[in-house]
């Protein structure tokens, strides 16, 4: 295999990457070119994304590849979030910051929708999980807020989409990040008309869609001159960075579910077809589309968020604790003083994540716990049981069992979870690689560009690239035990 060099461009909620990939022998090779912070910011009472601050960021991280790195890049791709989206208008101004998915204009906004359209019919046409941040909620709030913006607007471009035509000037949507918008159809693979016309929705605005690996076009003239840039296909990755990160999951075999662990923990399984029926619609599992016309069947769970919030609200109170040390202060606390539930939405924007955490326990009856060891190792538990139990609502769609969970992302840095889940779900967990994300952005590249020739290859090649570790369940009588407790505490 030749030497190929990709660039990535890999944003989160609070923070971006560009990485530079090197892709030669059938082996990958990652350096990080630019690290830059993202997060929403509150204006006038709504959060909003910096878009043009992100898009200054990517041109910074440009300049530096060139002026470093200088050998020719075969491809530049982007990936983010899911469902939050900007608006361009007629002659491509970008018609302000788009508005962040945690914003409070979705508060109660599902019911309106349910009473234009049933829940089972949107459910049925699409096949996504139920949050109240899915692009369709967030677009009947701005319609029935009669938004400017909204009024005005040419093209409704999600942020990989619009950040690809801020830098390529095409407006298409990338299959991976249009799925999660609960506005398309993943079994005829167009947006859903009798939706829009359900909810009053402008379908006029939505973009063409193409399928991940588009060649988009070449880097516009006056960012190659800016940044130093050779001239450089914009390519539409898997958009969706959950989309890339399953893409980069070393799996062979069949029985095998992934878990995306980050700030969001994404856990499912990979399907041909898309799943939907009365089970999964009873489960509230989501069906996104994957690389390769794959489907993503899987269920959002609230993730390392807890911890994240925890550390930040601690660190606000003048003990700033890094996540090494809350995650030995969690191992050393005491075990099941309480347990959470990770998608209850006490949890979705707390002003005290700690207290949430205790005020959970105490209405729910339980211990509180009280040291920050205590209450990370709450969360961690939790999440493990909330493992556990999607698992389980999987086994039974499928009608029969997950062997083996791959665990990919940040989150895989976190042992004492991993091993958690190995016992709560009693299956044995493999996890790595870290830089998931960005390197199913560089694998769907490198088949764009025809250096990589399947899914199953660019599997392989992440095998042969990164070190993977392994944990095997223990204690899993006790876990069991603790499961029918937790199962009880939710269904209350």
């Amino acid at each position: 295999m030749a030497a190929a060099k990709f660039l990535a461009i890999d944003i989160g909620a609070s923070s971006g990457r560009a990485i530079a990939a090197t892709l030669e022998n059938g082996k990958l090779r990652l350096e990080e070119i630019h690290r830059f912070p993202n997060g929403a910011m509150q204006v006038l009472g709504h959060l909003h994304w910096n878009i043009f601050s992100l898009y200054n960021e990517i041109k910074t991280g440009l300049t530096k590849y060139a002026r470093d790195v200088t050998t020719q890049l075969t491809g530049f791709g982007i990936d983010t979030w899911g469902v939050d989206y900007g608006l361009v208008g007629a002659n491509n101004e970008i018609l302000g910051n788009p508005f962040a998915y945690r914003d409070s204009r979705t508060n109660d906004i599902m019911e309106k929708a349910f009473q234009l359209m049933p829940k089972a019919d949107i459910y049925n046409h699409t096949g996504i999980q139920f949050m109240q941040f899915n692009t369709i909620f967030q677009l009947l709030a701005a319609t029935q807020a009669n938004s400017p913006s909204l009024a005005v607007a040419d093209k409704l471009l999600f942020i990989p989409d619009l950040l690809n035509f801020m830098f390529s000037g095409v407006k298409a949507t990338e299959r991976t990040i249009a799925s999660t918008s609960q506005l398309y159809d993943p079994a005829q693979k167009i947006w859903i008309s009798e939706i829009f016309d359900e909810l009053n929705l402008p379908i006029n605005i939505m973009p063409d869609i193409v399928s991940p690996g588009t060649r988009l076009g070449s880097m516009l003239p006056d960012i190659l001159k800016e940044t130093g840039l050779q001239p450089v296909d914009v390519i539409a990755s898997a958009g969706h960075d959950t989309g890339a990160a399953i893409a980069a999951v070393p799996a062979e075999g069949e029985d095998w579910a992934y878990l995306s662990s980050g700030t969001w923990s994404l856990m499912g399984i990979e399907s041909p077809t898309p799943i939907i029926n009365d089970l999964t619609f009873k489960y509230n599992f989501t069906n996104e589309t994957g690389v390769n016309d794959t489907i993503r069947f899987l269920k959002n769970i609230g993730g390392l968020w807890l911890v994240q919030e925890c550390r930040r609200i601690w660190a606000n109170e003048g003990e700033d604790v890094d996540f090494g040390t809350l995650v030995k202060m969690a191992y050393a606390a005491r075990p099941f003083v309480g347990m959470v539930d990770p998608e209850d939405s006490s949890f979705m924007l707390p002003e005290h994540m700690p207290h949430a955490i205790q005020d959970y326990c105490r209405k729910t009856g339980q211990d509180i716990p009280e040291t920050k060891g205590e209450i990370i190792r709450v969360a961690l538990e939790g999440l493990a049981l909330c493992y556990r139990n999607t698992m389980e609502q999987m086994n039974e769609i499928r009608q029969k069992p997950i062997r083996k969970l791959n665990i990919v992302g940040g989150g895989t840095q976190n042992g004492l979870l991993n091993q958690f889940a190995a016992n709560a779900c009693g299956i044995q967990v493999v996890a790595g690689p870290v830089e998931a994300t960005a390197l199913g952005n560089v694998l769907v590249q490198a088949m764009a560009t025809g250096v990589i020739g399947s899914l199953n290859e660019a599997r392989e090649v992440i095998r042969q690239s990164f070190e993977l570790k392994y944990y095997e369940p223990q204690d899993v009588g006790r876990w069991d035990k603790q499961f029918a407790t937790f199962k009880k505490i939710i269904n209350q």
